[in-house]
């Protein structure tokens, strides 16, 4: 986690406070709901941030006695727990503010001030949100960018990602909701608009904890190591074969792997330990995100026997 760079987190809460102010100058003037629904939103997002960046300080934490492969998995737990605040603090709300507003309409007001602000907003959120899939792109090489959303470790660009392009959806839905209404001379228009960024935030609240909690659960790493591991250990005089495999994502750039290997019986201890140091050493250059590698020679017959894992076998 030494590298895990945290600057699309820290633009993002900056950007995001001067949002939140700005929006929620604009929510008081004019008294609409939607508005206090971005307002809301936007504050969420900006503890969401500050709660990221403790994942990514705690993740960097070298490893110990009690947490001998190292503190990882913090950068998941704290993801989850910001999904589960947009749920709440900006979804949740919003709709609550919806159906408050569809009971109770109001005309919006300063309509000129808001759809600056709003302007003003969605210039600043718009730019995050165009950076964030600048870094998704550069990362993602050949993989469809949907996909890689779903099979991605690193959690909390995601998460910001996710945040930023549901703020940027969400103010649209707030101009054109209080065009509506003014258009129309109807309040409930603002109300419609409130519901519809709630229903926006959480969605996007879902989608990000499933994803994470499949992190948290000890998911595979990207298929490709594993079939590194294989064709590395085909270079091998001694190898006769993998007969186990299995990866594990332990934090953003975190891999461990576990293996059974099938050994030439004829082989001397001291090319057996050779032969797995090659190895190790080969996948480590391949994949410099593997931190921890574990052989442990084996024979056909008894890894056949016991070979329980699901999808460990090669």
């Amino acid at each position: 986690m030494s590298d895990h760079s945290t600057k699309h987190v820290v633009t993002s809460l900056f950007v995001n406070l001067a949002i939140t102010v700005a929006k929620g100058v604009a929510a008081f003037f004019t008294g609409s709901g939607a508005m206090l629904a971005e307002t809301i939103h936007t504050a969420a997002d900006c503890g969401n941030q500050a709660l990221l960046l403790v994942g990514i300080k705690r993740a960097r934490r070298a490893p110990d006695d009690r947490h001998p492969f190292g503190y990882g998995r913090s950068v998941y737990f704290w993801s989850f727990v910001v999904a589960l605040l947009l749920f709440t603090g900006g979804g949740v709300f919003s709709i609550y503010e919806g159906l408050h507003k569809l009971h109770a309409p109001e005309m919006p007001e300063n309509l000129t001030l808001a759809f600056a602000i709003l302007g003003f907003s969605l210039v600043l959120e718009g730019g995050s949100t165009v950076g964030n899939v600048r870094e998704l792109n550069k990362r993602r090489g050949e993989t469809p960018f949907f996909q890689y959303l779903r099979d991605t470790t690193d959690s909390d660009l995601v998460v910001v990602f996710g945040e930023n392009a549901a703020a940027s959806v969400g103010l649209v839905i707030a101009m054109g909701s209080l065009a509506a209404s003014h258009v129309f001379h109807n309040p409930v228009y603002d109300a419609i608009g409130t519901l519809a960024i709630g229903a926006v935030l959480v969605a996007v609240a879902l989608f990000l904890a499933v994803e994470i909690v499949s992190l948290l659960e000890g998911e595979a790493a990207d298929p490709k190591i594993r079939t590194s591991a294989i064709e590395l250990a085909k270079e091998q005089p001694l190898f006769r074969g993998l007969l186990q495999v299995m990866t594990v994502q332990q934090g953003p750039g975190e891999v461990m792997i576990a293996a059974k290997v099938e050994l030439d019986p004829d082989a001397k201890v001291e090319e057996i330990c050779v032969a797995i140091n090659l190895f190790e050493r080969a996948v480590r250059t391949r994949h410099p995100e593997v931190k921890w590698l574990f052989v442990e020679p084996d024979l056909r017959e008894y890894a056949a026997r016991s070979n329980a894992v699901r999808g460990g076998a090669v």
